[in-house]
């Protein structure tokens, strides 16, 4: 026969175990506040945007084609943006010490879908470095894919620039605490659960029917020292009296 729990039995068992959830889930959630406000180091952003479309002439009509080109185009910029051609000489200008693999891992190039915008994002734990990254990074790719491709067509719309009281876009201490608190609050639960269901021991009459299959006939109470202290006082003195009744 299959064993069933109702739902106040589940009541009782996270009741009984309640202690140590809160625990579980204060310590998740404090620990996580703590690495996130004084371990993890704050990660700035910045971004400038790139226009791709070829100057024009008063004279020169509207030319879908072309656009469509200077769209497709962008997916071949957002590679030759991040390639050592570029990030070399972004490097030897700024004088940055640091391998063209971790510049490489610090930009990210985004484009709206059918636009003839891109976006250069830079992330650094120096706002000012990743504002001179962005631009710096814009303006070498401009002066180099004329050389590269022969084609002039790119216009840098707007720099990067450092704002007042810029936040951090990483790491977000009170997302991380939320998510903390969740998973310790499920951690904590199913934790719980795993306990009872490990916990053989027979405590109650009921236990005793659920795991024995056996009918209670009866059950000793535990007396507390003050109360044993309390009946053989009263014993004694009875006993006294009837030794007094029989003299």
């Amino acid at each position: 026969m299959e064993e069933t729990i109702s739902l106040r039995e589940l009541f009782d068992i996270l009741r009984k175990r309640l202690w140590l959830i809160v625990l579980i889930t204060a310590l998740a959630t404090v620990v996580s506040g703590a690495v996130s406000y004084f371990v993890l180091t704050p990660i700035y952003q910045a971004s400038t945007q790139i226009l791709v479309n070829q100057a024009k002439s008063e004279q020169q009509l509207y030319n879908f084609n072309e656009i469509q080109t200077n769209v497709q185009l962008i997916n071949t910029y957002s590679v030759i943006i991040k390639s050592p051609a570029i990030l070399e000489k972004v490097k030897n200008e700024l004088r940055l010490d640091r391998t063209l693999d971790e510049l490489n891992e610090q930009i990210q190039v985004s484009s709206e879908k059918d636009s003839q915008v891109f976006s250069v994002t830079v992330q650094d734990p120096d706002p000012a470095m990743a504002a001179k990254i962005a631009n710096k990074t814009a303006e070498v790719f401009k002066n180099e894919i004329v050389k590269i491709m022969n084609i002039d067509n790119v216009t840098i719309l707007s720099k990067a620039e450092v704002k007042e009281h810029q936040a951090p876009v990483k790491p977000k201490p009170l997302l991380n605490m939320a998510i903390a608190f969740v998973v310790g609050l499920m951690t904590g639960v199913g934790l719980a659960f795993l306990l009872e269901y490990l916990d053989n021991t027979i405590k109650t009459e009921e236990d005793v029917e659920k795991h024995l299959g056996l009918p209670v006939l009866g059950s000793i109470s535990i007396i507390s020292p003050q109360a044993a202290n309390t009946t053989r006082t009263a014993m004694s003195m009875q006993r006294a009296r009837r030794e007094t009744i029989g003299r």
